[in-house]
């Protein structure tokens, strides 16, 4: 089993430094603009995301929320266990803001295709763009595209893309492993 860190020496914080200077340049002062984190993993980046851009935007609100896609997905009665939904928190509507979904990996897409669904009960957006850490490229199963990217790599079935943050109580880490 090889392990690839995707993210050496510094390099994440760049990358997500990079990810908000990219969503400022696209929505500028974040007056029309929310942030939606999805459940479970995807929070941690969010709330960093989130944070970032409440320090690069002094004064201004970043209205951010979370968001359980799990009775959305197209594949939840078909696990073998009985699936623990988490807290879904938004306190905001959406309606005609332009919505940025945060994940930590983009991978099939059934995810990013649930929070489409679990989002519309917060209004109808203006426009809804993904935001993933890690586009793993080749594994798509639905027409679903990333806007803004930290990275792409190019990915087997077989391997595992593994996003450790602080948030989550360990240390900033995100491998790639190949069976």
């Amino acid at each position: 089993m090889k392990k690839l860190d995707l993210f050496p020496d510094g390099k994440l914080d760049v990358t997500l430094l990079r990810l908000c200077h990219q969503l400022l340049e696209n929505y500028g002062d974040f007056e029309d603009t929310v942030l939606l984190a999805l459940q479970p993993r995807g929070v941690y980046l969010g709330r960093r995301i989130s944070q970032l851009l409440t320090a690069l935007l002094p004064g201004k609100t970043v209205l951010y929320g979370e968001l359980d896609v799990t009775f959305f997905r197209d594949d939840f009665r078909r696990r073998d266990s009985v699936l623990e939904p988490n807290k879904t928190q938004v306190d905001f509507l959406i309606e005609n803001k332009n919505v940025i979904l945060i994940d930590d990996v983009l991978y099939t897409g059934r995810t990013t295709r649930a929070a489409m669904d679990a989002m519309l009960a917060f209004g109808r957006p203006k426009s809804v763009e993904l935001l993933a850490l890690v586009d793993r490229r080749h594994q798509r199963e639905l027409p679903i595209e990333g806007s803004f990217i930290g990275i792409t790599v190019d990915t087997l079935d077989t391997d595992h893309v593994t996003v450790e943050l602080r948030e989550a109580g360990g240390e900033d880490k995100v491998f790639l492993t190949e069976k």
